[in-house]
């Protein structure tokens, strides 16, 4: 069974506060609609609930990972870990994503469904200059969150603005960023981006990621806060190093 397409009764979410939201994604029934067309690892559309209150969700379980050479299992981690660190900055960028322990699907991520039109990506939408704000803020988190797969799929256009989505091939402590926002190489980071960094590199990262990240990964992620700070700018694609910059398929 697989789901696909623009679904016209999904919402981005319910309409209930934050914090009640996080608990029905957290603790709320889970009815699986089934998987996403195109996910690699077992991506499951579903509806949760609890009470009166429901919401479309997209749930990814551990169990349904396939093993990777440079990642360990668990990237659900690296989903919430992605999570915690974008709310740091000035513009929403990720849709609230959580743990969940479920009794019958064990434990993963779980995040809201934003309700887009997959004809909508990257490629589409860089070309509207209301836009290059929230792109150029998107670059800057996923250079130091090491995001190795920034495909232009997986930047969704919902009824509350941008969000960006899949990201458990972040965080490596290797330098592995591949993606396809580079409109913006070599432009100085924007002020909103510039006083997140300060304030990562002063008061350091939250305490959270430390249950979900090797130590080795956490130093990897300061360094390269410090190095982006210090460097005032975004970076340049390295065409001719060993690492791609660009992932596969584009979209």
């Amino acid at each position: 069974m697989t789901a696909h397409g623009r679904m016209a009764t999904a919402r981005q979410s319910p309409e209930v506060d934050h914090d009640s939201f996080v608990h029905l994604l957290a603790t709320g029934t889970l009815e699986v609609h089934g998987r996403v067309t195109g996910s690699s690892n077992s991506t499951l559309l579903c509806t949760v609930r609890l009470g009166e209150a429901s919401s479309l969700a997209i749930f990814k379980p551990e169990r349904g990972e396939r093993p990777l050479w440079d990642f360990p299992a668990g990237l659900w981690r690296r989903e919430v870990a992605a999570a915690i660190l974008a709310e740091k900055f000035d513009l929403p960028l990720l849709p609230t994503t959580i743990i969940r322990d479920d009794p019958d699907l064990g434990i993963g991520s779980i995040s809201a469904y934003i309700d887009h039109d997959p004809e909508e990506h990257y490629f589409m939408l860089r070309d509207d200059e209301a836009l290059a704000d929230w792109f150029q803020t998107l670059a800057a988190f996923d250079v130091i969150a090491n995001n190795s797969d920034r495909k232009a799929g997986h930047i969704l256009r919902g009824e509350n603005g941008l969000f960006a989505i899949d990201h458990g091939l972040c965080f490596h402590e290797d330098d592995k960023l591949r993606t396809v926002v580079w409109d913006f190489s070599d432009e100085p980071l924007l002020p909103g981006v510039t006083t997140t960094l300060e304030e990562l590199k002063r008061f350091g990262l939250p305490d959270e990621l430390e249950s979900l990240l090797a130590p080795e990964e956490i130093e990897a992620l300061m360094r390269r806060v410090e190095e982006l700070l210090e460097a005032g700018s975004l970076p340049i694609p390295d065409e001719e190093g060993n690492w791609p910059p660009y992932p596969w398929p584009l979209i």
